[in-house]
């Protein structure tokens, strides 16, 4: 973990956050599981594929914890319109919204182009905007060694998704020892090798298509017959942290000794879409959160 991150950011976010689907739940039981969480007591809520709109009522709903887009697209909305947004609820709930941006993917964007370009011409309206969103206030969803680049030299730092421990390493020593490196990783609670992966598979395998992932797991050493079958064992169990409580806090502890600042757990279980995993993340929080084993 690095020892010298001061910004706003990293001492809002705290050492563990949660990564969840709140969107998909009715209003009253996200609200409800975002204000638990805080009371457990992690540090952020960061919301997958979300805008500043998702975020609004997780903060309305609880009192201190930071709540993170993880990511906004840059092709969501403009510069301008995101600096409005975003100061609006920044002065509704102040030094609590974490404003993290990404590119999106290819597959997923009609008229996608140079991500780098793309990601600094939208910082630079940002900085131009009537209502300026600072630096030091957003975050970068970045993988490769250019995006990282651009996170530690135009935003508080860096969300890898889908990363390894080793590729952890790797964006610290890019990003430098400020900058907040706050990665996903996703978590299954269950002993069953079988039952544990082909869990993971699932959360997988619409990964397994997006070429900005593929291309960073070739960086980091696997192949392509890594990504056949739903993922390979090796693939797997260096994506996921699964197992009983001790492999599970091993892993996140591997992540925070590469030089993580932050590590966003993905809960990943068999409940039905739209369920929270509310009792999950109980047991979580007694894996990760210190005084709670």
């Amino acid at each position: 973990m690095s020892d010298t991150n001061t910004s706003v950011i990293g001492r809002a976010v705290g050492r563990h956050g949660i990564f969840g689907w709140f969107s998909a739940a009715a209003p009253a039981e996200r609200d409800e599981a975002a204000a638990e969480l805080e009371e457990l007591g992690f540090g952020a809520l960061w919301l997958p594929h979300s805008t500043i709109e998702e975020a609004a009522p997780l903060l309305a709903a609880t009192r201190n914890i930071a709540v993170g887009t993880a990511i906004q697209s840059i092709w969501r909305y403009g510069a301008a319109d995101t600096a409005v947004r975003r100061a609006e609820l920044e002065a509704a709930h102040p030094g609590r919204l974490v404003l993290g941006l990404g590119v999106s993917h290819p597959q997923m964007v009609d008229g996608y182009r140079s991500p780098l370009s793309a990601m600094s011409g939208y910082l630079d309206e940002l900085d131009a905007a009537d209502r300026p969103l600072p630096a030091d206030r957003r975050v970068l969803a970045a993988l490769g060694p250019k995006m990282l680049g651009l996170a530690r030299d135009r935003a508080a730092g860096a969300l890898p998704y889908l990363v390894t421990a080793e590729q952890v390493a790797a964006a610290r020593e890019t990003l430098g020892p400020g900058p907040l490196l706050a990665p996903e990783l996703g978590v299954v609670l269950e002993q069953d090798p079988g039952r544990a992966r082909a869990l993971a598979r699932e959360a997988l395998a619409m990964y397994l298509s997006l070429t900005n992932y593929t291309r960073n797991w070739l960086r980091g050493g696997f192949t392509e017959d890594d990504f056949s079958g739903g993922g390979s064992d090796r693939l797997v169990d260096a994506l996921f942290a699964w197992g009983d409580e001790e492999r599970v806090r091993a892993r996140v502890d591997d992540f925070l000794a590469a030089g993580a600042d932050h590590v966003a757990l993905q809960l990943i279980d068999d409940q039905s879409p739209g369920t929270l995993p509310r009792e999950g993340w109980r047991r979580l929080a007694e894996v990760v959160l210190p005084g709670r084993a």
